[in-house]
């Protein structure tokens, strides 16, 4: 069986909830996608809203800010990621010691020894025990009251928060005041640990759930998404059997699948910046035309807000203040965008319901 670019990516794209956006909170959208990428808090909400019709921006807010809800941790790819707050632990399982290892050259480097780093996860059950999320600054603080000194100028307190995140301690909790991370004990905030997949099998679900929600897929996409070994990714794959249809050469969906009707119209969607549709896959190929690779991601690591049509990156875009609202600008990539202005539009007003404020096509 053969596959085209445009079925395969329609495919990909009601997949990852993009087609239909049936799922009605956050909680399901972080479902569906195995974690969202939550490294930009702002990015993260928009990649509810282009997956959900019911969740406003304070919607998403409130779930974030929910104990036994969601968390927010370094996960895959040793990047923060929000998860079901059921999900959490056995994927710390699987990443936290990776990520802690991993990391453990520029801790040092950052002057994060074995020492100082013992010393601080020993101090943050105390220091975080009356329940209130604090910011690294207030951390950085209240560890040196201890004597536990780390320099507040560099990255040194990022890497120690992923550090004591990696090993199940703390994780993020409501956002303070203009969204600066908040930081809690993941014991408090998760809740009692709950029955996830045991060790033995936590890579081959995490690979089922990846091939449901970004199918189809290669184990050489799950891979790369997850940052697990090309030949763990592939064991994975095949421990699962049944459970996954081929439907083009080493391309795989959940079994029982079935690829969206050809005949809809186009859907556009306005996506955030390190949406995880472009994050999900050994390669933005076909989904993005290597001629227009940097002007979605022009280096350091970033990856600007992209115009989608039907799972096809189609432009760029950026949110600017008006005079009332907010106006939507949007760089076109060549002439993909011809006859669609009317689905601009409508993906425009529906960001405006989401921030509860009119946002308007340039």
């Amino acid at each position: 069986m053969a596959l085209t670019d445009r079925q395969l990516l329609a495919w990909r794209f009601a997949s990852q909830g993009l087609g239909d956006r049936a799922d009605p909170s956050t909680v399901d959208v972080a479902a569906r996608v195995v974690g969202s990428q939550a490294q930009d808090t702002g990015a993260v909400r928009l990649a509810v809203r282009a997956r959900s019709e019911a969740p406003t921006v304070d919607a998403v807010r409130r779930d974030c800010a929910r104990p036994r809800t969601l968390v927010r941790t370094w996960l895959m790819r040793g990047t923060l990621h929000l998860v079901p707050a059921a999900d959490a632990r056995w994927m710390l399982a699987l990443f936290g010691p990776r990520n802690a290892a991993g990391g453990a050259r520029r801790r040092a480097q950052l002057g994060l020894d074995e020492e100082t780093c013992r010393a601080a996860v020993s101090a943050l059950p105390d220091i975080l025990g009356d329940g209130e999320p604090l910011s690294r600054a207030e951390l950085v603080e209240r560890l040196a009251g201890r004597g536990v000194r780390i320099d507040a100028s560099g990255q040194a307190p990022a890497h120690l928060m992923g550090y004591a995140a990696a090993l199940g301690l703390i994780c993020r909790g409501p956002d303070l005041v203009r969204d600066e991370p908040g930081y809690v004990l993941l014991d408090a905030w998760a809740g009692p640990a709950s029955g996830g997949p045991a060790a033995d099998v936590a890579v081959a679900e995490l690979a089922r759930r990846y091939v449901a929600g970004f199918g189809p897929a290669a184990p050489a996409d799950f891979a790369a998404w997850s940052g697990l070994p090309a030949g763990s990714a592939r064991t994975a794959f095949g421990a699962l059997g049944e459970a996954l249809t081929p439907v083009a050469p080493d391309l795989f969906v959940t079994a029982g699948s079935a690829p969206p009707p050809g005949d809809r119209p186009s859907v556009v969607r306005l996506l955030g910046a390190y949406d995880t549709y472009l994050l999900g896959y050994r390669t933005r190929e076909p989904a993005l035309a290597a001629v227009h690779t940097k002007r979605i991601q022009a280096g350091g690591g970033v990856i600007h807000p992209a115009v989608v049509v039907d799972g096809r990156v189609a432009g760029r875009w950026r949110l600017e203040r008006a005079r009332s609202g907010r106006t939507v600008h949007i760089e076109q990539f060549g002439r993909t965008l011809a006859g669609l202005t009317d689905r601009l539009a409508e993906e425009a007003e529906d960001l405006g319901r989401f921030l509860g404020e009119p946002v308007t096509l340039a």
